[in-house]
């Protein structure tokens, strides 16, 4: 597999808001939540977040955020900032980051470096230079443990980036601007991992990427590996294209693409059709904003059908409903069996409890006794299935697991956590 460089999307967070990396000042219009997501739809390929609180209490508050960008977030994110102690690098990593940075202009980062190395592992911990000035001593940072430096310069040059290419460890830089050149020459040099950017949310990573690809640089894009002139085309010359949303797997519409709209969709990461009715092509969302960024496209195995997962930005419809297939002409009633549905049908019947409580309810029950006897019964419950599977009868230890993880689920409502929370840690594992 070919490796690629990296596009990384950054920003600081200060008491609450998205400031640009390059001055630490600049507040971006947008909501930070809704930044992060519009990077990772838009071709970044991770995010860095920059923790710049300044109090205990502003810091908690960034760590929430910075949870809540990890959850929603569909790309992995570095986080960093404001560490004190090796809690701070704790929390950092169980706020779903792929790794902590500890800026070594700080001495108390720099002897904490090893310990954070040999509790957490070398590639979670990457070693932040403010300058160039602590070049000469990456091999040190390396030596503790660091599996990455990353080059805070506020302004990279030609001259520094041959600097780093002296050393012998691994990069991401910062400050280099929107210059693509300066981007081609920055991942020209071997060591350079990725740049690190404040990009404006005006600038599509996908489209700078583009521009790398064009300069002779190995970027990540969208690639068919099947050309459109083995598609099999309708009369029009159109084949049919299924949206359906990456994460759910719902079918969200249905529409065509000529060959023109089929590169376009590879170029910019955006679904883009073409109107029958107009005889043009359309960029979904390009009047309402309810674009379909790009997760997937695959081929059926009569290759006249393309089958699109995507990101769908608000509805799918032009009723404005979020599925064009809401008409419901017949149904039979059947049984769920895909777990994470019945996972979350059973976790939002709890949830219904704890906001609108039942009487005679158990969940309510539980609720009500508080956090020690939902542990109790965890605890009850988990040795139930111990001894269940001391026994040869299967059915037993299905029982017994049900009950545990119904009341797990009475503990993630208590405690605030989701699936979504559960299985996204689980996948960074």
């Amino acid at each position: 597999m070919m490796e690629y460089k990296k596009l990384i999307a950054g920003f600081g967070i200060r008491e609450g808001k998205a400031v640009r990396l390059d001055d630490q000042k600049t507040c971006y219009g947008n909501n930070l939540l809704t930044l992060a997501c519009f990077y990772g739809d838009s071709g970044a390929d991770e995010l860095f977040l920059y923790d710049l609180s300044e109090t205990e209490e502003d810091h908690e508050g960034t760590i929430g955020l910075m949870k809540e960008i990890a959850r929603l977030s569909d790309i992995p994110v570095i986080l960093g900032g404001r560490v004190r102690r090796l809690e701070d690098v704790k929390k950092y990593l169980y706020a779903g980051a792929k790794a902590a940075f500890l800026d070594v202009s700080l001495d108390e980062n720099v002897d904490l470096m090893k310990e954070a190395v040999d509790r957490f592992g070398d590639d979670k911990i990457y070693a932040y230079l403010p300058d160039c000035s602590y070049l000469e001593r990456t091999k040190e940072y390396a030596q503790l443990g660091a599996s990455v430096m990353i080059l805070g310069d506020a302004e990279v040059t030609e001259e520094k980036l041959q600097a780093v290419s002296a050393c012998e460890e691994s990069f991401l830089i910062t400050g280099c601007g929107e210059d693509a050149e300066l981007f081609a020459y920055a991942l020209g040099v071997e060591n350079v991992e990725g740049l690190v950017g404040s990009f404006d949310v005006e600038v599509s990573c996908m489209d700078l990427k583009q521009d790398l690809k064009a300069l002779g640089i190995g970027v990540d894009t969208f690639e068919s590996q099947i050309s459109f002139d083995q598609f099999k085309l309708n009369n029009d010359g159109l084949i049919p294209v299924i949206a359906q949303d990456y994460r759910t797997g719902e079918v969200l519409m249905l529409a065509y693409m000529n060959e023109e709209a089929f590169k376009e969709t590879l170029k910019t990461g955006c679904m883009t059709y073409y109107s029958r009715s107009r005889r043009s092509l359309w960029r979904k969302g390009e009047t309402s904003g309810h674009y379909q960024y790009v997760k997937s496209l695959a081929l059926d195995c009569d290759n006249d059908t393309l089958l699109a997962k995507v990101n769908q930005i608000g509805a799918a419809c032009h009723t404005g409903a979020r599925s064009c297939f809401y008409q419901s002409l017949v149904k039979k009633e059947y049984q769920e069996s895909n777990p994470l549905k019945v996972f979350e049908e059973v976790f939002k019947v709890i949830l219904d409890r704890k906001t609108n409580p039942k009487e005679g309810s158990y969940t309510n029950y539980l609720f009500d006794k508080g956090l020690d006897k939902i542990l109790k019964k965890l605890g009850e419950e988990s040795t139930e299935i111990v001894i269940a599977a001391k026994n040869p009868n299967p059915e037993e230890v299905k029982y017994e697991i049900s009950d545990f993880l119904y009341h797990m689920m009475v503990l993630m409502a208590y405690k605030g956590i989701s699936w979504e929370d559960i299985t996204r840690e689980l996948s960074n594992r």
